[in-house]
């Protein structure tokens, strides 16, 4: 097998050990297991496996009187929360067999409960069985517990997220000095890049351990071996991790296959990850339609335009939502992944062709027309399906594409991404002509144009809006305006200004959105105080200018910012296309900001002997195969920008995209200002 064929079926193999377990029982399931299912065949594949039920795994769950068997899928550690609401669902059932699944492995939970020494056997797993049986109430009940590393859900065969780990984000300079509070003067760090694994926290260091073993069981599984790089702090920290893995070691001396793994930083470059300038469908349909509850990639499609119902209070809930997630027919798949890396002119005409195909195959009355390609039109060619059942059913992948752009295109919504985009590029031009001070000035009108309006679907710009357009600037503004101590000064000045206008348009909110309830801690506009919202920009600032610093150890990637030079306007330069073009360069140049991690003493012996004589450090292009990892996100963007500098550089290595999230631009202020990146959340 191919290591390629082999990360294709990776993920569905994992899934095996829990579908032999899952006959004639009840599952439930965390969200982040769920949404792995969600794209390696949904709940089908459980209900084929014999499962009688699927349940959320919530402490309000629990099986039936005449339902004696449950397994628990989980992306957690097997204490605290996680071990409560598996008592509470038991206590509250009538099991005699529980199996429990983690995608964490027993390894690791030593680590959690402070148990430095590898010890024999698999004592946690066990002790956590016999809780099992104690809670069911007979210790002569059967109980089971294993680890299955299912957290890859492949969006296509070149893309695959890990949800798992969708909340863990780079570290930001607030981070630095929340690491050094806790340490001796002496020994405080200068830099990110100096943090190394023991000085962060042990949630922090349990969720980096996670992945490096979760790649690690990739690796193991495609019979290759890798070696790491990366670029930025928390992507040194994950690389080391991967190279030292005690496991790891045997793998690499028998491997058959070889390849290159690069993990970057997503605080590198936030001016892509916030940036509206993607000519990108997919972007639109995950920032205008709603999320599918409990996922953080996929949405819900509005099914109702397959049925001859009225749009009504009462109909609002009645069908259940279509998705993105195509698993079921090949046609399906791979409209998707056209629509995923297409500019969205090309995206948005396949959509039409595919529809119209099938509308022809089942004979249906289709009215053939040329030209611009708009939602009203996608809309009438799906509604001839409504009437056919068969056709309905053979289709129903494509439909749901079908009407997700539709309904996208024809969102209320959609202005405002025009009018983020308009003043990104204002703001991109005006970095280049005038100090940062000067440019920050020009978002004070933008704040007060509707400091009592919402903006949620005019074209008035929200907070929200707001936050990302702040994200946008200080992401690009230190190498576009590389200012002084006055400069400085001046801009602090204009922050206090903004932080004043922003408290003011956030204490007239007539309601607070999710991101707005998330960053500030409360529900509502009624419980926020003026202080209390001053105090939460002041911090959301701190958090930009962390952001504006974050390139600042970097000597060739130190900008994404290209200047005018009169006959062309300024540029945004992606941080991802650099590293590629510095990978595939010709020359194979030795990059200082792409690091070579080694967590053997082979490599310390090359680094010894190299002083008296010429050793080749290893380099990312040495393989065929080239893993990518983003650390934080990648947007559908960065697929195409990908395809297309792979192909220019025609005899360059396979490349295969992982990242922990697919993002929209109003993912960035959250895991910026609300998230708490020293502390994931790992069920404890």
């Amino acid at each position: 097998m191919l290591p390629t064929d082999g990360v294709i079926s990776f993920p569905g193999q994992t899934w095996e050990k829990v579908l032999s377990k899952v006959k004639k029982a009840v599952v439930f399931m965390d969200d982040r297991c769920s949404e792995s299912l969600h794209w390696n065949g949904g709940a089908a594949l459980l209900f084929e496996a014999g499962a009688r039920n699927i349940k959320q795994f919530s402490s309000f769950e629990a099986g039936g009187q005449n339902e004696p068997k449950a397994v628990f899928v989980v992306s957690t550690v097997l204490k605290g929360r996680t071990a409560d609401i598996i008592k509470d669902i038991i206590s509250l059932s009538h099991f005699q067999y529980c199996v429990v699944f983690t995608t964490v492995p027993h390894s690791i939970h030593l680590l959690a409960n402070n148990v430095t020494t590898d010890l024999e056997g698999k004592p946690v797993f066990e002790q956590f069985e016999e809780k099992l049986c104690e809670w069911m109430g007979d210790m002569n009940y059967t109980a089971e517990v294993m680890h299955a590393p299912v957290v890859f859900a492949p969006l296509t065969q070149q893309l695959h997220l890990l949800p798992a780990f969708s909340e863990l984000f780079p570290l930001l300079e607030v981070d630095l000095e929340a690491i050094n509070k806790k340490r001796p003067e002496k020994k405080r760090f200068g830099s990110l890049m100096d943090v190394d694994m023991h000085s962060v926290p042990p949630e922090l260091q349990i969720q980096i351990k996670s992945l490096a073993s979760t790649l690690n069981t990739l690796f193991e599984f495609i019979g290759t071996r890798e070696e790491s790089f990366s670029v930025g702090p928390m992507s040194r920290l994950i690389a080391g991790e991967l190279a030292s893995h005690p496991q790891a070691k045997n793998r690499r001396k028998s491997a058959p296959n070889k390849a290159s793994i690069v993990f970057i930083d997503r605080t590198l470059d936030l001016t892509g990850a916030v940036g509206h300038h993607g000519d990108s469908l997919v972007e639109k349909i995950l920032s205008v339609l709603p999320q599918l509850p409990g996922h953080v990639t996929d949405i819900q499609v509005d099914m109702l335009e397959l049925t001859h119902l009225k749009q009504t209070t009462d109909t609002k809930d009645i069908l259940a939502p279509g998705c993105l997630a195509q698993n079921q027919s090949a046609t399906a798949r791979l409209l998707w992944e056209t629509m995923l890396v297409a500019k969205q002119k090309e995206a948005v005409m396949e959509v039409r062709r595919q529809l119209v195909e099938a509308a022809s195959k089942e004979n249906l009355p289709i009215k053939m027309s040329l030209g611009r390609v708009t939602a009203e039109q996608l809309c009438s060619y799906v509604q001839l399906f409504r009437d056919s059942w068969g056709a309905l059913e053979s289709h129903s992948g494509v439909l749901q594409l079908g009407l997700a752009a539709a309904q996208a295109l024809r969102h209320p919504a959609l202005p405002r991404w025009d009018a983020c985009l308009a003043f990104e590029r204002l703001l991109l031009q005006a970095l280049g002509d005038s100090d940062l001070a000067d440019v920050l000035k020009q978002l004070l009108p933008l704040i007060k144009s509707s400091e009592s309006g919402t903006g949620s679907d005019s074209g008035d710009l929200s907070v929200d809006d707001l936050l990302v357009l702040l994200v946008y600037v200080y992401s690009v503004a230190k190498e576009a305006c590389p200012g002084g101590a006055d400069e400085e000064k001046r801009v602090e000045k204009v922050e206090n200004e903004l932080i004043g206008a922003l408290t003011l348009r956030l204490t007239r909110q007539t309601s607070l959105s999710p991101l707005l309830q998330e960053i500030t801690e409360v529900s509502g506009p009624e419980e926020l105080t003026v202080e209390h919202a001053h105090s939460v920009l002041e911090n959301v600032f701190e958090r930009l200018r962390g952001v504006s610093r974050a390139r600042d150890h970097l000597k060739n990637f130190s900008s994404v910012y290209t200047p005018s030079d009169g006959a062309h306007q300024a540029t945004y330069r992606p941080l991802l296309k650099q590293v590629l073009e510095e990978i595939f360069h010709p020359d194979r140049r030795e990059c200082p900001d792409i690091e070579h991690m080694s967590g053997g003493l082979t490599d310390l012996l090359k680094t010894g002997f190299s002083m008296f004589m010429k050793v080749t450090r290893p380099h990312p292009s040495d393989h065929p195969l080239l893993f990518l990892f983003l650390v934080g996100g990648v947007t559908p963007s960065e697929l195409r920008l990908i395809r297309e500098v792979v192909s220019t550089h025609k005899s360059s290595p396979q490349v295969l995209l992982m990242s922990t999230r697919l993002l929209r631009p109003s993912d960035v202020p959250h895991l910026l200002f609300s998230t708490d990146r020293l502390k994931p959340d790992i069920g404890v």
